[in-house]
């Protein structure tokens, strides 16, 4: 069974919106007017008609034998601007001592950051309940797709990368951390503050307060689930640690998950990928024995449509060669270029080489 990963489409609607039905998430409401307006600005950030300040990019993965979204994820070009900032709280260590007592603390205080000209975001992962568990690792497909287009789009995207993770919530859905501050000073349940955020989060701003907060002023419960990540999403955690994502030491201002960071040109799957014009692997009978064999992610764009697929590979010099399959699946037709981006490899590693050649990939 094949699968790829491609931006959304309109005629998507209909499944994404069943998707969408099986979880109660806001960056995949269960509306099917506002999934329409997600497709469409998807649409023109992939086309290059936006600026980078209004760019979010939504990826499915779909399976081609029976035609369907089987999961998504996103990545908005942009997370911070001056309309609309992105707010943390930096997690910081301060030392109190009195020489009268001969005694000292270091605590740990929380301070409200605000930024207006923030990274790159990567989010939005979900996959449908009945592809989970399956041998292909979908979440891990989708997921790592979207550093294979920022690989090849760089200039659309900002130097650094940034993850926001789930933490642990309790089972009726509630966060302790919100519980014990957030509701303090705005007045309003988890879920209703978390909605109003994704249209204008700015009363952040207006109601946290400026003063540092020290964390031995919190109930036990709210510190313990502070820069932690849910059960759920430890295998994206470890997934993004691979690639080179790192804490912060800043926390999400509602429910205290954690913050992930990266140079944009760190990430492993970015740092090692190379742009190849591949050939069949049906040519590469009677060569020498290559010099690589394994897995990798491979990227294909033509304008404003973008592919990517996992496939097996052969690598001799220059020559990349990829099985039948993987032309099928991606469309690839001779002369086309890929970038190319291993998984797993036996061998040496491979020498970078991010210059295209002279293929035309649309405007930016």
């Amino acid at each position: 069974m094949s699968f790829i990963v491609r931006p959304a489409r309109r005629d998507d609607l209909g499944d994404l919106l069943d998707l969408a039905k099986q979880f109660t998430l806001l960056n995949l409401p269960a509306d099917k007017t506002l999934l329409a307006k997600k497709i469409e600005l998807s649409q023109s950030s992939f086309a290059g008609e936006l600026s980078r300040a209004e760019a979010e990019y939504l990826l499915v993965v779909e399976d081609l034998e029976d035609q369907r979204v089987a999961g998504t994820s996103s990545i908005i070009a942009k997370s911070g601007t001056p309309n609309s900032p992105n707010f943390s709280f930096k997690v910081l260590k301060r030392e109190r001592f009195s020489k009268e007592l001969g005694v000292g603390f270091i605590h740990q205080i929380l301070r409200l950051h605000e930024n207006t000209d923030g990274p790159t975001e990567v989010g939005g992962l979900v996959i449908d309940k009945s592809y989970r568990g399956r041998p292909e690792k979908l979440g891990r497909l989708i997921s790592l797709a979207r550093f294979i287009y920022i690989g090849m789009y760089t200039e659309r995207f900002e130097d650094q990368l940034h993850a926001e993770m789930a933490p642990p919530l309790t089972d009726e859905g509630r966060s302790e951390f919100w519980e014990a501050l957030g509701r303090r000073f705005t007045g309003m349940p988890y879920k209703e503050a978390d909605a109003i955020s994704q249209q204008n989060n700015k009363f952040i701003k207006s109601l946290f307060p400026e003063e540092d907060i020290y964390l031995c002023l919190l109930d036990s419960k709210a510190r313990l689930v502070l820069g932690r990540v849910g059960e759920e999403t430890q295998a994206a955690l470890h997934l993004l640690n691979s690639l080179g994502f790192r804490y912060k030491d800043e926390v999400d201002p509602f429910d205290g998950g954690p913050h992930l960071g990266v140079a944009t040109k760190e990430v492993s799957l970015i740092k090692q990928g190379r742009y190849f014009v591949p050939k069949p692997k049906s040519q590469a009978s009677g060569k020498a024995e290559m010099d690589f064999l394994g897995s990798a992610l491979v990227g294909l764009c033509r304008e404003e449509d973008f592919r990517c697929i996992v496939s097996s590979f052969k690598l001799s010099g220059d020559d990349l060669y990829l099985p039948e399959i993987s032309w099928s699946s991606l469309g690839l037709e001779p002369g086309e270029e890929v970038f190319f981006s291993p998984l797993a490899i036996k061998g040496k590693s491979i020498q970078r080489n991010t210059k295209r050649k002279e293929v035309d990939h649309g405007a930016v």
